[in-house]
């Protein structure tokens, strides 16, 4: 049973409501990118090898990436604030268990567990502001989470970077995860006061197709592990077409499990939408090569430039400032200019990338500073909150709230999928020219060109997406 959207519900405190919704989301985007820079002091804490310390990240990421859709469906059918709750908590568990971890082993396992957390409570996120937020008020809810998203993503290296400088390799890299605490408990009794209570009362047990749950998570771990795991073999590589066949089972099993009058947990429907259809092809092929820029700009400043790890965090700093501002500029506009506004956002990232390619040569030679690089890599900021942040609300604003849970897990799931394949596929081609003979410059290049493709890629679908929009009745 799917709660009624239109049932009156008590008032909502939007700005507090904001406030417990985003606190705990951004606690979790920090643990995503906070832990980039504290790789190398957990390796010489636990005398661990590349392939332990590879699933300190890639746990996190397949735990999150997996229950994205099914919890999505879970807070749909049975009340999303008590998944919200369990969500923070279990996360804030984690992050407990990760500083107090005695072994890479067992941060692994913690790790996972902040991951499942993480995917428990996105969802909510999403779909709670869908509720509770209409017209302005959502497009101005989703550009506060581009926002924090782009301060997070700042925030997280600069933080490891310095407790790491401040109380040592074994101590700065657990008090990351012990900071978690009390945002975590903050956050679960701010929920119970602000976010109303939508606890779907039966006495039935709600229909969650378990048997299409199950197709979709193996089909996201087939599709997603030989991504995450570094130099993985031929074998683990077959993981990849089963997935795609598991997929495709799990979509006619949906369509089975729709036509004998049962919820299916995701209903095939949904993607009878154009624009939902177009947002998540979108964000999912932007995703696919705008992440990986701030991977192989670290490694070109460490391995090749031989800079520190807290001097390349900084290099990012600028960027996120500017897609913290961009994205409360275009919340306000996301409306009036429609796919517009996001096409823009990805002209401004093809300058972005082309600009970044053009100064590694003269930073390279001596003739600019490394962090003239900061120049060009703003306006992939800038770019970052034209196009996210829009996306998500010109996307889920074709979906009727009471799926927005679902919804909202399909469109991270494409943005973590698609990440995913991104950030192994594209610093991948970049140590395989490097080992091949290539200079570090050419590869750096070549590998930029590729991202500027995928950003022209993603601009294509939404000059696509404009034309139906202009074809709408209203057209803006």
């Amino acid at each position: 049973m799917i709660p009624d959207p239109s049932a009156p519900t008590p008032p909502v405190r939007r700005k507090a409501l904001l406030a417990v919704l985003i606190a705990p989301l951004f606690m979790a985007l920090v643990a995503m990118s906070v832990i980039n820079v504290a790789l190398t002091a957990i390796g010489t804490s636990f005398e661990a090898d590349s392939g332990a310390l590879q699933w300190v990240i890639s746990g996190y990421a397949l735990a999150f990436a997996v229950l994205l859709v099914p919890a999505g469906r879970l807070g749909d059918a049975t009340g999303r604030r008590r998944i919200f709750i369990a969500g923070v908590a279990i996360f804030t568990v984690g992050s407990l268990l990760s500083g107090l971890a005695p072994s890479i082993e067992v941060l692994n396992v913690s790790r996972i567990l902040q991951g499942i957390g993480s995917g428990l409570l996105n969802p909510q996120t999403v779909a709670l502001i869908q509720k509770h937020f209409r017209g302005h008020d959502r497009a101005r809810a989703f550009a506060l989470l581009g926002t924090a998203v782009a301060v997070a993503t700042a925030f997280g290296p600069v933080l490891g970077g310095a407790l790491i400088q401040l109380l040592g390799n074994d101590t700065g890299w657990r008090w990351m995860f012990f900071i978690n605490l009390p945002i975590g408990v903050a956050g679960i009794i701010g929920a119970f006061l602000i976010i109303p209570g939508d606890s779907v009362r039966s006495k039935r047990l709600p229909d969650l197709d378990p048997v299409g749950t199950a197709l979709l998570t193996l089909a996201i771990l087939g599709v997603m592990f030989p991504f995450l795991e570094r130099g993985a073999s031929a074998l683990v590589w077959l993981t990849f077409p089963v997935g795609l066949v598991v997929l495709g089972l799990w979509w006619a099993w949906e369509h089975r499990y729709r036509s004998q009058g049962r919820p299916p947990m995701v209903d095939p429907a949904i993607f009878s939408s154009r624009p939902f259809r177009n947002g998540i092809l979108i964000v999912s092929i932007y995703f696919l090569g705008a992440t990986s820029v701030w991977i192989i700009v670290p490694l070109y400043l460490q391995m090749h430039l031989h800079h520190t790890a807290f001097e390349a965090s900084l290099l990012g700093l600028p960027s996120s400032i500017a897609a913290a501002i961009s994205s409360q500029v275009a919340g306000r506009r996301v409306l009036a200019m429609g796919r517009r506004l996001v096409i823009i956002g990805f002209a401004v990232a093809f300058c972005g990338l082309l600009g970044t390619a053009l100064a590694v040569g003269p930073v390279e030679w001596g003739w600019l500073p490394f962090w003239f690089l900061a120049v060009p890599l703003t306006l992939m900021g800038v770019s970052q909150g034209m196009t996210i942040s829009p996306n998500q609300t010109l996307t889920l604003n074709a979906v009727d709230p009471r799926y927005g849970g679902v919804a909202g897990g399909i469109l991270q799931l494409g943005q973590r999928v698609g990440a995913a394949i991104g950030t192994a596929m594209i610093p991948g081609i970049l140590f395989s020219l490097t080992e091949s003979g290539t200079s570090w410059l050419e590869a750096f290049i070549m590998v930029a060109v590729i991202i500027m493709v995928l950003t022209l890629a993603a601009m294509g679908v939404s000059i696509i997406d404009r034309n139906r929009e202009k074809s709408a009745p209203g057209a803006l």
